[in-house]
Parts: C-alpha cells; sequence; structure tokens
C-alpha cells in the first residue's frame, strides 16, 4: 500500500519496527511514509478518536483502534472536509499516483501471461 500522500510504496523493511505510520482517513486505513509524517498539516488530515481526539488510529476487521487510549469503535471523527460515510477521498494527485500504479500492474500482468502463454502445457 503506497503513503495516501506522495504515492511513494513501501518496501521490504529492514529488521525491527517500521518507520511507516498507520493511520485512519474517511474511515479506511492509510500509509505514511517518514518523509510526510513531519509534514505540518498531517493531523488534520486524519480522522479521529471520538474518546481522546488523538490521530493515532488503526483499522481492522471493521474497527478503529486508539493508539494511545486503547479505545475500539466503528465510528470515528472525520478530519475536516471529509465525509466519514466510507468514499475514500485523495488529496490532488493522488488520483494519477491510483492510475500510474494500476498502468504498472497491468503491464506486469501482460507479461507474465505472456510467458505462460509461449510455455508448453506440463503433463
Amino acid at each position: 500500500m503506497p503513503c495516501y500522500r506522495c504515492g511513494t510504496r513501501q518496501v521490504d523493511p529492514d529488521r525491527g519496527s517500521s518507520p511507516w505510520r498507520r493511520g485512519v482517513r474517511a474511515n479506511r486505513q492509510v500509509l505514511i511514509c517518514p518523509s510526510c509524517q513531519v509534514l505540518p498539516d498531517l493531523a488534520g488530515d486524519l480522522d479521529r478518536c471520538p474518546e481522546c481526539g488523538s490521530d493515532r488510529l488503526a483499522r481492522r476487521l471493521g474497527e478503529v483502534e486508539c493508539g494511545d487510549c486503547g479505545a475500539v469503535s466503528e465510528q470515528v471523527v472525520p478530519a475536516s472536509g471529509l465525509s466519514a460515510d466510507g468514499d475514500f477521498l485523495v488529496p490532488d494527485g493522488q488520483n494519477r499516483v491510483a492510475s500510474d500504479l494500476a498502468e504498472e500492474v497491468e503491464q506486469a500482468l501482460r507479461r507474465v501471461l505472456r510467458r505462460f502463454a509461449g510455455s508448453a502445457p506440463i503433463g
């Protein structure tokens, strides 16, 4: 899953904890790369815990858990300007990143399928 802000994709992490951060935006789980974590407007983009107001949330199996107070709920306080009805809204430029990723996946599938089409059947 890429960073929701810049589109950078996470690579296999080194041993130890990952420098990437999880968050919830528009009631969906997102990842935040280390570079985007230092941006001053990050907190305004993320949903907040209804109990303590923290933006350190993780979404699992239809529930959202707060990393600060441990509260588990199905509802979160949406970030300003975002809807909480489950629609995933992306910042400007992210549609291009999603389109580029879809094109890259399509090209990879074509390469793989072309290899299988040219091979002799097993058996």
